[in-house]
Formats: C-alpha cells, sequence, structure tokens
C-alpha cells in the first residue's frame, strides 16, 4: 500500500471496474429489495442535496445487497419541463439568436433532444462519481418511449372514469414562461413592501355612523362616513373587485351589509359598483376589517368568490400585462354593475375591467397609475404627519411576494382554463394505506405531516403551457368539443368522429410530478406485467425530503394504488435539508453553495470564487460573498475524497429536519480515512507473508485479542441494528468509535507486545496476527456501504491474510458480518477497561508533571482490590510497553507511598513517585511564564468582549468564536494553575 492515503487514485479506477463487471445489477437470488431513486433533472447537477440522499440510498443498497438480498436501485432523469425548455431557449438565443417560435414546436423539440443527448448526462456522471451503485443497465428517462406510454394511460384511463377534467381555475402563474407552475416551483420571499388604504364610496351618496370602541365597550371614535376602507397591498387589481366583504361579526359595518359601493377607479361617468357582504374570512382586528374580493388575482378572495357567487373578473393576459381584449370599459363596467345588482352575467370572459387608458400596460405600472388616479381625485385614506399635514395613508411593511424559482419574476394568481386531476376518491385508499401500516414513515411523525396534506386536499392541476413535456392527449374539433385518446386515429375511432372533422391535440403538456408520480410501476414496465414489476414492486423505501412529501410522495401512493392495486413503497425515509453550518438555506443569492464535487476533488479560492459570483448581476453583492468565501476559504477547498463525504452526511442523517454541513466535521472524516489506511498498512507490515493461521494451525489468543474479538461482535450488533431503524448517525459513529478508539488506538498498540516480544510463543503471535487481520477483514465489511472505495482497496490486499479470494471478487458481494454471541467476552472487556484506565492515569501524569514521553517511571499502586492486583501481574507485559515503565509494584500500605502525583482508576490509586523526575524549580518557573501568558491573553480576549462597538458591528458568529477562545483561554490557566500547586507542594 502507498505510505500516503490519495483517494483520486483509486475512487474512479474502482467504480470504473465494478460497473464494467455488472457489480450493481440484481443477482436474481434472495428476497427482492428495490430503491427508485428520486429522479434528478436532466438538467441538473449534483448539489449537496442529490449527494446527501444519494449517499443514503447507497448505504442501504449496498448494506442490503451484502445481507444477500436481490437489490435493485433503479436509476433514472427527469425530463424538467420548465427547466429544460428555459435552458434551451437560452442557449438558442445566445447561439443563433433566434426563439422557440422562430423554430416552431417540432424543430425546438428535437432540439431540446439534441441537447439532451449531448449534455443531459452531467448529473449521471456525478452520480458515479459518489460511488452510487446504480444498475445503469435499466437507466430510464421520463420522456422515453415506454414512460411516454405510461403516461398516456393513465391520462386516458382517469379522463374515462371522471377523475380527469378540464376547468376554469385560479392557479401560480409565471408570467416569463406564461404557464401554470406548482406551489414547489414558487420562492414567498420577503420582501419590502406597501399597505395603501382607500375610499370606496357608498352607492348614491348613502351615509352612515362609523363607530369604533374599545374591548370595554366603550366609544373612542364616532363619524358620519360616506365610504368604506380597504387596504391592499396590490392597488391595480382593485380594477377586478368583485365584492367587499366584512365579517358577520363586525357591527361597524352591520348597516352597510347588502348595499353598493363604487370602485375608486376609472372613467369618472362610468364607475361600477359592487355589493358589500358577509364573510367569515375577513378578520375584524385587521386593518379596517373591510376586505376587497378580487377573486381572479388573490387565492383567498377566489375562496371567498366561489361560496357567495361572485363573478371573478380577470384582469391581465398570460404576460401579466393588463388586458386589450374583450368588451369596451363602458360596456364591461356597465354589465359588471348589473351583476352586482344580481343580473346574471353569461359571458364574464368578454367582460374586460380595464380602463382604455391602462390597457396593455405592465402590472406595476398600471399600480402606480392607479394610485395617482386615487389619490388625486382625494380618495386616499389621510393621516396627519408630525407637522399637522395631510397626506395619503400608505404603510410601509415586510410583505410575502411569490417568486418563480426559475424565472425569478412575481407571480401571479391567474384564472384560467387547465387539466385538473379530481383527488378526493384517490386520497381515501392513500390515507388508508398509511394508517394500516403498509406504509411506514420515518421518523413516524412525518406521517402528521402526511395526513395533514392529504385530508385537506385540492384538484390538482396537471396541465403546463410548456412545448417540453408529455404533450396531453386530447384533441379539440372546430367546435371546442373534446376527445381523449392515446392517438388521433384512436380518438376517431373511440368517438366515431367524421373522417372530415378536423380535430387538433392540446398544445398544453403534462406537469413533470404527474409523471413523476407514476414512477416506481413505470420504470419497471408498467403497464406491461413484466417480470421486474412481479419481482421488484412494491419497492422496499422510499428516500426523501420532508420538503415533497405532498407534492411526490402523496401523488405516488395515490397513482400507484389506482394503477396497481399495491404501495409504491413499505417505507418512507424521509430525511433533513442540507444547509449550511449557521443553518441558512444553500443559495447563490447568499453564496454559501458548497458543491459536492469540489468537496471530494478540491478547488482553488479564485475558482471557487468564480463559481459563487459568476452569475450575479449585482457587484456589490458579488463583492461581499467574495470577501466571505475568502475568509472561510484563504486556501480554497482541500481534496477529501468521496468516502470522508459520505461518512460525513451519514454522521449528520439524525432526525432532525435540518442538516448543518459543517466543513471541520469533513476535514475530521478525511482524518479518519487515514487512519484506518495507516492502521491497514501497520497490519500488512506485520501479516503479509507471515502465518495468520488462516488454516487450523493452533493459535493462542491474548487479553488484548479476546477483548476486540468482543467489541467487534457489539459494534456488529449495533451498527447493524442502527441500519435497520434508518439511524446512519449511529450506524456511522459506532463504526467510527470502534475503528478510532478501540483498533486503531489500542488494540494496535495492545497487539506491539505480543509481535515484538521475542519470547513470546508461536501461537500466540499466530493468534494476534490471525485477529490482526480477520477483525480488519471484517470492519472493513462493515465499512463498506459508508465508505465503498477506501474499503475495497483495502480489502483486497487484506483478505489474502485472512484466507478469503480476492481474484474475480469484490467486497461489495461478500457476506453481511454477523455477530456471534459466545465470543462476546464481558471478563476481557473489563480486564481491558481496567489496562486502558491505569494507561490513560499514567499518560495524564506525564502531561500535567511534564515528564518526557518516553522516560521509564516507576508505579505505585494501592488501596486496590485482590481482582486489581491480579490484573497488575496478568497484564504487566502490556503495561510495561505502553506506559513506558521501569516497574509496576503493588503497595499493600499506602502509607509507605512517597509524594507521588496521583491519579485514580476506581477505588484504587495510581501513584508515580516524583523524587528525581523534574527539576521543581525549572519546573515552577516555566509554569509561571505560561500563566502570565495566558492572563495576557485573557485580558486581551475580555476587553475585545467588552467592546460595545466590537459587539455591535462583528457577525454573531464571530462574536461566539471569541467566547469561546475564552472559555477555553481560562480552563488552560486553571489547569496550569493546578500543577503549579501540585509542584509546589512536592
Amino acid at each position: 500500500m502507498d505510505k500516503t492515503y490519495q483517494p483520486e487514485h483509486i475512487e474512479t479506477s474502482w467504480y470504473q471496474r465494478w460497473e464494467a463487471d455488472d457489480r450493481f445489477a440484481p443477482s436474481g437470488e434472495g428476497e427482492p429489495y428495490a430503491i427508485m431513486i428520486p429522479p434528478p433533472n436532466v438538467t441538473g447537477s449534483l448539489h449537496m442535496g442529490h449527494a446527501f440522499q444519494d449517499t443514503i440510498m447507497d448505504t442501504l443498497i449496498r448494506w442490503r445487497r451484502m445481507q444477500g438480498h436481490n437489490t435493485l436501485w433503479q436509476i433514472g432523469t427527469d425530463h424538467a419541463g420548465i427547466a429544460t425548455q428555459m435552458l434551451v431557449e437560452r442557449k438558442l438565443a445566445a447561439e443563433e439568436d433566434k426563439s422557440r417560435h422562430d423554430l416552431g414546436r417540432e424543430a425546438f423539440i428535437d432540439k431540446v433532444w439534441e441537447w439532451k443527448h449531448e449534455s443531459g448526462g452531467q448529473i449521471t456522471k456525478q452520480l458515479r462519481r459518489m460511488g452510487a451503485s446504480l444498475d445503469w443497465s435499466r437507466e430510464r428517462f421520463t420522456m422515453d418511449d415506454g414512460f411516454y406510454r405510461a403516461v398516456q394511460e393513465v391520462f386516458v384511463r382517469l379522463f374515462d372514469e371522471g377523475l380527469i377534467y378540464r376547468g376554469k381555475r385560479l392557479v401560480n402563474w409565471d408570467p416569463m414562461f406564461e404557464s401554470a407552475i406548482s406551489d414547489l416551483e414558487v420562492e414567498n420571499v420577503e420582501v419590502d413592501g406597501h399597505m395603501w388604504h382607500f375610499k370606496y364610496p357608498l352607492a348614491g351618496g348613502e351615509t352612515y355612523e362609523y363607530v369604533e370602541k374599545d374591548q370595554d365597550g366603550n366609544v373612542t371614535l364616532r363619524e358620519t362616513r360616506d365610504y368604506i376602507s380597504i387596504a391592499t397591498t396590490r392597488p391595480e387589481t382593485m380594477l377586478g373587485d368583485g365584492a367587499v366583504a366584512v365579517h358577520p361579526s363586525d357591527e361597524r359595518y352591520a348597516p352597510l351589509v347588502g348595499k353598493l359601493c363604487e370602485i375608486p377607479v376609472g372613467p369618472k361617468e362610468h364607475r361600477r359598483l359592487i355589493p358589500i357582504i358577509t364573510d367569515d374570512y375577513p378578520d375584524p382586528n385587521f386593518g379596517s376589517g373591510a376586505v376587497k374580493i378580487t377573486g381572479a388575482h388573490d387565492f383567498n378572495d377566489y375562496a371567498v368568490a366561489k361560496r357567495n357567487a361572485i363573478p371573478l373578473y380577470n384582469l391581465m393576459d398570460t404576460r401579466a400585462q393588463m388586458r386589450v381584449d374583450g368588451l369596451s370599459y363602458a360596456e364591461s363596467a356597465a354589465l359588471a354593475t348589473r351583476a352586482a345588482r344580481g343580473e346574471p352575467l353569461e359571458d364574464v370572459s368578454a367582460v374586460n375591467l380595464v380602463p382604455e387608458e391602462l390597457r396593455g400596460l405592465d402590472r406595476f405600472e398600471a399600480r402606480k397609475q392607479v394610485i395617482e388616479a386615487i389619490t388625486a381625485e382625494g380618495l386616499a385614506v389621510t393621516t396627519r404627519d408630525e407637522d399637522g399635514a395631510e397626506r395619503p395613508l400608505v404603510e410601509n411593511k415586510k410583505i410575502m411576494q411569490p417568486f418563480g424559482d426559475r424565472s425569478g419574476v412575481v407571480i401571479e394568481p391567474y384564472l384560467t382554463d387547465q387539466w385538473f386531476v379530481a383527488v378526493e376518491s384517490l386520497a381515501r385508499p392513500a390515507i388508508e394505506a398509511v394508517e394500516n401500516g403498509d406504509i411506514q414513515f420515518v421518523p413516524k411523525n412525518y406521517e402528521n405531516m402526511y395526513f395533514a396534506w392529504m385530508r385537506d386536499l385540492q384538484d390538482w392541476c396537471i396541465s403546463r403551457q410548456l412545448w417540453w413535456g408529455h404533450r396531453i392527449p386530447a384533441w379539440y374539433d372546430a367546435k371546442g368539443n373534446i376527445y381523449v385518446a392515446r392517438t388521433e386515429q384512436e380518438a376517431r375511432e373511440k368517438y366515431g368522429l367524421a373522417p372530415d372533422v378536423t380535430l387538433t391535440q392540446d398544445e398544453d403538456v403534462l406537469d413533470t410530478w404527474f409523471s413523476s408520480g407514476l414512477w416506481t410501476f413505470a420504470t419497471l414496465g408498467w403497464p406491461e406485467n413484466t417480470p421486474e414489476l412481479a419481482t421488484f414492486h412494491p419497492t422496499s423505501v422510499l428516500v426523501t425530503g420532508f420538503d415533497i412529501i405532498f407534492f411526490w410522495v402523496a401523488r405516488m401512493i395515490m397513482l400507484t394504488l389506482k394503477f396497481t392495486g399495491e404501495v409504491p413503497f413499505k417505507q418512507v425515509y424521509v430525511h433533513g435539508l442540507v444547509r449550511d453550518a449557521q443553518g441558512q438555506k444553500m443559495s447563490k443569492s447568499k453564496g454559501n453553495v458548497l458543491d459536492p464535487i469540489d468537496l471530494i476533488d478540491g478547488i482553488d479560492l479564485d475558482r471557487l470564487i468564480e463559481k459563487r459570483t459568476g452569475n450575479l448581476m449585482q457587484p456589490q453583492k458579488a463583492k461581499a460573498i467574495a470577501k466571505t468565501t475568502r475568509n472561510e476559504f484563504p486556501e480554497g477547498i482541500e481534496p477529501h475524497g468521496t468516502d470522508a463525504l459520505r461518512y460525513t452526511f451519514l454522521s449528520l442523517a439524525t432526525t432532525g429536519r435540518d442538516v448543518k454541513f459543517d466543513m471541520g466535521r469533513l476535514d475530521g472524516y478525511r482524518n479518519f480515512c487515514n487512519k484506518l489506511w495507516n492502521a491497514s498498512r501497520y497490519v500488512l507490515m506485520n501479516a503479509e507473508g507471515q502465518d495468520c493461521g488462516a488454516g487450523n494451525e493452533p493459535v493462542e489468543l491474548s487479553l488484548a485479542d479476546r477483548w476486540i474479538v468482543s467489541k467487534l461482535q457489539r459494534t456488529e450488533t449495533r451498527v447493524t441494528k442502527a441500519l435497520e431503524e434508518f439511524r446512519f448517525d449511529i450506524a456511522s459513529q459506532t463504526l467510527y468509535d470502534f475503528i478510532w478508539n478501540e483498533y486503531c488506538d489500542w488494540y494496535l498498540e495492545l497487539s506491539k507486545p505480543v509481535l515484538w516480544d521475542e519470547s513470546a510463543s508461536l501461537e500466540a503471535k499466530r493468534g494476534t496476527r490471525r485477529t490482526l487481520v480477520r477483525v480488519l477483514e471484517t470492519t472493513l465489511r462493515l465499512a463498506h456501504p459508508m465508505m465503498p472505495f477506501i474499503t475495497e482497496e483495502i480489502w483486497q490486499r487484506i483478505a489474502p491474510s485472512a484466507g478469503k479470494r480476492t481474484e474475480g471478487a469484490s467486497l461489495m458481494n461478500q457476506p453481511w458480518p454477523t455477530p456471534e454471541p459466545a465470543k462476546i467476552i464481558e471478563t476481557a472487556e473489563q480486564d481491558i477497561d481496567w489496562l486502558k484506565g491505569v494507561i490513560v492515569a499514567v499518560r495524564n501524569i506525564r502531561a500535567e508533571m511534564n515528564i518526557a514521553p518516553g522516560k521509564p517511571l516507576e508505579l505505585l499502586l494501592t488501596k486496590g482490590s485482590a481482582a486489581d492486583q491480579a490484573r497488575l501481574e496478568a497484564n504487566r507485559r502490556f503495561l510495561a510497553r505502553l506506559a513506558k515503565l521501569e516497574s509496576a509494584i503493588w503497595l499493600d500500605d499506602p502509607a509507605q507511598a512517597p509524594l507521588s502525583a496521583t491519579q485514580l482508576v476506581g477505588d484504587m490509586e495510581v501513584l508515580v513517585p516524583m523524587a528525581d523526575l523534574i527539576d521543581k524549580d525549572t519546573e515552577l518557573a516555566r509554569l509561571a511564564k505560561e500563566i502570565a501568558k495566558q492572563d495576557k491573553l485573557i485580558d486581551g480576549t475580555e476587553k475585545k468582549l467588552g467592546n460595545e462597538s466590537f459587539l455591535a458591528k462583528a457577525p454573531p458568529a464571530v462574536v461566539e468564536k471569541e467566547r469561546g477562545k475564552l472559555k477555553e483561554m481560562r480552563s488552560a490557566r486553571a489547569l496550569l494553575a493546578e500543577q503549579q500547586a501540585k509542584i509546589g507542594a512536592l
């Protein structure tokens, strides 16, 4: 083995060999175990969330494969409708200065496929870099022919059963893509906003007595008003108001209920009227207590409008510009006013309530002009400033504003015709499957989140106004009649259409969540009854983040139960989301994104800054991010290797919702890999080519041999139990403690007195060598699912000494270790605990008294039991070697002990006589100098933390770091003072 661990030299070569040897395919033997990878976007590259999730799945697959299961980890990618279309459109504009409309639909789709074949495999290459043992021979794509047939089949069957329908409803609308989008594609961001207060005059100049009271019923305001006041953050939507709503219990407005008020904008001669209604939605204690109801442009208002039969007036087009189509404003206002008086409105879509002067304007320009017009007319609610001057009441406040996660533009609630899935009948069996335990969530508390969503489902909008995706299998005739079938020919036959009837296919495509909802069974060949479907469905476990339980998990359960009669998976392991060390979401705008491949291979500082700031448009933000990056990574990021990153992820896989990624922990697990590598080199140097008892030769096991074998059995039990319970953090920590603390730090040292003692018997040396290699070989099998590369490399070298055949073999196909209870020897564990206690006590005395590590010491033990004395006699060889002792004496009478440094091991005292060991005066002088140095550091840090300017300007993390340093300095000073007192007493 090389002297130093160099992951870059072993990882790529081992993965290529595994894949070439077809190690990832199902074995065809054993109980099936299947995981379907949540299909990453074909446009994507591996981010920290992917790497974390894929590490968990690969650990499960490798573990179950070693247990003898017939394992399938299904690979596939999602066509990612919006993301892919956006990417190819940008590429087309940059390279050919054309839009998709210049090419037309078919030519543009050809361009997308061309891009997919050339560049769409980036993320699958990165999955290989993470060591993911996916069955690449079965790779699927949600737009491949087989999957497309499954999507068509599901759509047609649901439509035929009346579970898919076309209707006009309010959706999230992205004006840049001119498409409906899902809630998951909307980012709600807190921004600086305004709340405007306006007067809606009462019809016919009516007045009423407006009265406000305090909590005790005392009148605090009484005045005559001829208006009702509302507040809004989106004044442009006032044009589409259908009513003003107040709470039924609000006494202030009781006289107004059922009356009409006037929209305070638009040509004066055509001002339209709307009714004042009651509804439980308005909060009497918020704002004025009166709420404008704009059903076509707000989700809450939509619900109120539907309950109260209020017309829905659409104000905007698909680009979020004020409409130019439909009737004139005068005609529209007249129709809307008649509707407010109770007359039926036959065609609300023709009504355009945007005044002529605002038509065609962007929504935000229209907002500006609406505000100016209302204010100029004196219909803005006013307040008085500190100088007594009257001004319009406008509140500056933080508001939550929805943005498209891809487009970055403000999302508009938009009333439009879309395709929907009626989910009520699909949801009931999906709820029951979790209630009766057919599907189990881990951790179990996520079931409550699932139930909360499932019991309050709205019909699912599944259509998107894109070109890239599964085109909806529906056709229209000239009259707008709908014919749903798998093909146009099937539609003609199914509906008995004459040959001269012209059919046009629906332009929309399906939401990608619709096709990915079929993932577990469509990837296995459904609707055909394939052997793979019979073998691997239902799948074993789904690994996912909590943020898509509704968007993906729930929909998979509904659709899979509907079309297979089976659950899609038996367990759902829900993990947290990867955030930075401070718990902040990783995002480009924050400049805190980490690329897992950079953590594996390393990256220099300049390239890291370029990656973090490359696409930012704001120079000041880019400058700030660059500065932060230099402070965080002054030398860039060093290579850590895949195994160290995987182990870090597993150590962070707790039951919490947030995964705070810590670079310090990654550094620690790189050191852990180095530790395992160096330990293996020691074992090979002492075992390779030596008699390791691979046959039936007699062996003599030392206390240390029996102890480490006993500890190994317990480790096997704990690791297996932790993996069964999805506690990857416990599994990784258990293995870490065994490898680092017990095997490397203690057992390897305890092996030296046997291996290096010329008087030790052949049987004893053989026993220790056999234990060295067998325990290491077993440990490598335990560690392999978590850190596959380093374990494979070491196993190939160590396995022959353990009697294992390596030619044509791989560690990933070796049996998972099974504990043997008979090898758990508690007496050996207790004896080694005693031995370790004495050795640590001697080392502590050396450190406290500044005694050179190599200086032989005289050791006295006293006040112990007969068992302690027996252990001393049995372990003199180990003690002499590991504690660097000149002698070890049992002292029956503690009073005879000379002046000594003392440590306790249970009730037993460990004594090291101090005479002639140190120069008392020299040591006291050294300690005094060290204490003075600490005092100076403590004083400087205390002054810094006492500086109000520093506390106000420094980031919280910096202040906390200084406080931590002060605590460490004080502890170090106390320890020095304690040593000073001890030596002074000699």
